[in-house]
């Protein structure tokens, strides 16, 4: 080291000896390059400084990547596809997903119970869709990062009060403040920089008194556009049939595959989107599938048991393919 450093230096030098973490480190390096005298006898040191600041920037910078990704604006997708549950305060998004999937989630008659995005799994037959409980939105206040979510999510459910004198206000606001974050409650895919998000409306709290006079305006205004689903998720209302549409709307079809001789195993279906074919089917399965592939047979109601087909067939729900290569 040369003779001729400061003092100040020798002391930054220690603190970043000292430095547990990585933001201690990277400042206590800027200080020693800020105080270490420029001259010839010097520049290997700071060449050597500026390399190890570079590199410690650059784990910070990576930490902090890994952080949002896993933060609430991102949230790990399971199951054969995602939904979220959103609406205004105290409509009972938390009691549904209750309901719906194992998740225990805090429930209360006060509002804004739901600060974090709540994840659960809904068991549909054969397969499982992940439900998530988003934070309610109003125009009191909206979590940041929940348009975030809302946009990477496969379906949407827009749940209101049944009972509210206010149920058109509270659809209405819902549709307004998530226009103002480029979202769209009818329609799918992205136009013009907005997000268009397949939505259904569930009609929460159908037992209470005034839901039924409600509905039937509801769905005077609103049945063209949406699939209205009016439930009860505290007396446990037409559930079942909220699981059907919910397994409709995500336009997914369930396929099963055999080895020539085996019978098929229903218990893990492949979930493609609607319109697959065949091609589609094995690049699921291995990306050379397409083009190893010389027939395919297909038993379903569709067609004959063991029909071959051709690799631009496409698949119907509960299809069994069997592959030839």
């Amino acid at each position: 080291m040369p003779a001729n450093l400061p003092p100040q230096y020798l002391e930054a030098e220690r603190r970043y000896r000292e430095a547990k973490t990585t933001p201690d480190k990277i400042a206590s390096l800027e200080e020693m390059l800020a105080i270490m005298p420029k001259h010839k006898g010097t520049e290997k040191l700071q060449a050597d400084l500026k390399k190890r600041l570079s590199k410690l920037r650059a784990e910070l910078q990576k930490k902090k990547a890994t952080s949002r990704k896993s933060g609430p604006g991102h949230l790990k997708r399971e199951g054969i596809g995602q939904v979220v549950l959103i609406g205004p305060p105290n409509v009972g998004k938390s009691m549904l997903l209750s309901r719906l999937t194992k998740a225990n989630p805090l429930v209360a008659d006060y509002p804004f119970t739901t600060r974090t995005p709540l994840p659960g799994m809904i068991e549909y037959e054969n397969v499982q869709i992940q439900l998530v409980d988003l934070p309610p939105i109003s125009r009191e206040y909206m979590e940041s990062w929940l348009p975030g979510i809302i946009k990477q999510a496969d379906l949407t459910l827009l749940v209101i009060d049944l009972s509210a004198e206010d149920l058109l206000e509270q659809i209405e606001t819902v549709k307004e403040i998530l226009r103002e974050a480029r979202i769209e409650l009818e329609g799918k895919g992205t136009q013009g920089g907005a997000s268009y998000k397949k939505t259904l409306i569930v009609a929460n709290k159908a037992d209470l008194p005034g839901s039924q006079e409600n509905l039937t305006v509801l769905q005077e205004l609103y049945g063209e556009r949406y699939s209205i689903v009016p439930v009860s998720a505290e007396k446990g209302i037409n559930l079942e049939e909220l699981k059907n549409q919910i397994y409709n709307a995500l336009d997914i079809v369930r396929v099963y595959t055999r080895a020539p001789g085996k019978e098929a195993n229903y218990n893990e279906p492949l979930a493609m989107k609607k319109g697959s074919n065949v091609v589609d089917v094995g690049q699921s399965i291995h990306k050379d599938f397409a083009e190893r592939l010389k027939f395919a047979r297909i038993w379903g109601k569709d067609k004959y048991a063991g029909q071959m087909v051709h690799r631009d067939y496409i698949l119907q729900e509960g299809d069994i393919i069997e592959f030839h290569i």
